[in-house]
Order: structure tokens, then C-alpha cells, then sequence
């Protein structure tokens, strides 16, 4: 099974991607790593990703994708994989057709926005020890103060409501496109994101399944 799987930030790919990968024993390939690890590797187009990357500049979408397919003939890759966090735009999408790499199904995995914020903004962090809070799911027991070592609970940069809303909003302009997209070719499939994470992979699972 060869899937995309879509989602704004904070819908809970992840979580989903890990299941899928286990439950259809398939790698999760996401575009951040596969350049780190064409760089890592010294390939020709990683030295070619990271002559952008090194300069901070974004890397080229013909050279992701030239990366990505040499990714995909490796042998983990035979029964299949799940693209996470690629392609994020309809250029990308069609790059990605032309450059024949077939898709079987693409899971959207949809969560309101409102959720989201309340999910990512409602995150906090030991500054010393690292431990994680939710404020509504998961709180300390005294409000600002770590359980585990007593330290400061802090809400971190990206997790201020107005960097997730930037995140959002870059989302619905040039990802949420592709739902459109792949509608027309058939093989979009939605899942509603529940209150709960075994439900949602439920749901998920029978997606990829049916």
C-alpha cells in the first residue's frame, strides 16, 4: 500500500503514520529526513540538497523528489510506504505524478481548527527535566510547577496561538489544495479526527484497509 497521508499541523499525523507503519509493516517517509539523510550520506543530489539546505535556502522540489524516488527503490519500500509531510502543494502533487511515483490512497486526516489550538497551545514543558503537561488533558498538580522535579512548566514558541495560526493559515493556502486534487483522481479518503486517539486510529486503519 502506497498512501499520502494529509493533516494540518497538530491533527495528529504522526500518531496515525506510526500505526499505519506497524499495523502494514511499511516505512513512514517524511521529506525532512530523507534529506538529512541524502546529506548525511554524501549522494550527489544530497550534496545538491545540502548546498541549499547549508545556505538556508528551500530545496528545490525536482531535487526532493529525485531524492525521494532513489528512497523508494530501497528494499523496505517493496510492500509499500506512506509519504508524511510530502507533497504539501499541487505543483509538488503533479511533480510528483510526472515523475511517475504511483499512490495508492491519500487519508486526510481532518481536525477543527479550533481543536488544534486548544490541543497544541495547551502544551507545556519543564524547562528543566523536559517532562510534558497538557493544561485541559495532562496538568501538574500545582499550575506552573513540574510534578516530576518541581521546575517551570512553560509554553513553548511553537505553541503560542499565534505561530500555530501562521501554521494554519500557510496550511489552508497551500496544502489543503491537494484535498481537491486527489478528490478528482478518486483516491482521497477523510477521516474525522475523535476526542479520542484509539478512535481516530480505528477509523484510520479502516481507511487504509477497505
Amino acid at each position: 500500500m502506497r498512501l499520502i497521508l494529509l493533516g494540518a499541523p497538530g491533527a495528529g499525523k504522526g500518531t496515525q503514520a506510526e500505526v499505519i507503519c506497524n499495523t502494514l509493516n511499511i516505512p513512514a517517509i517524511s521529506t525532512g529526513n530523507i534529506l538529512r539523510e541524502a546529506k548525511a550520506n554524501k549522494t550527489p543530489l544530497g550534496l545538491e540538497a545540502a548546498s541549499y539546505m547549508d545556505s538556508g535556502k528551500l530545496v528545490p522540489d525536482e531535487v526532493v523528489i529525485n531524492i525521494l524516488k532513489e528512497r523508494l527503490k530501497e528494499d523496505d519500500c517493496k510492500n509499500g510506504f506512506i509519504l508524511d509531510g510530502f507533497p504539501r502543494t499541487v505543483p509538488q502533487a503533479e511533480a510528483l505524478d510526472q515523475m511517475g511515483v504511483e499512490i495508492d490512497r491519500v487519508v486526510d486526516l481532518e481536525v477543527p481548527d479550533e481543536k488544534i489550538m486548544a490541543r497544541l497551545s495547551g502544551r507545556r514543558v519543564c524547562e528543566k527535566c523536559g517532562s510534558s503537561y497538557h493544561v485541559l488533558y495532562k496538568p501538574t498538580k500545582v499550575e506552573g510547577v513540574c510534578d516530576r522535579c518541581g521546575g517551570k512548566t512553560v509554553q513553548r514558541k511553537d505553541d503560542a496561538p499565534e505561530t500555530i495560526r501562521e501554521r494554519l493559515e500557510v496550511y489552508h493556502a497551500q496544502t489543503e489544495p491537494l484535498k481537491d486534487y486527489y478528490k478528482k483522481t478518486g483516491k482521497l479518503v477523510v477521516v474525522e479526527g475523535q476526542e479520542e486517539v484509539a478512535d481516530t486510529t480505528a477509523l484510520t486503519l479502516k481507511a487504509v484497509e477497505a
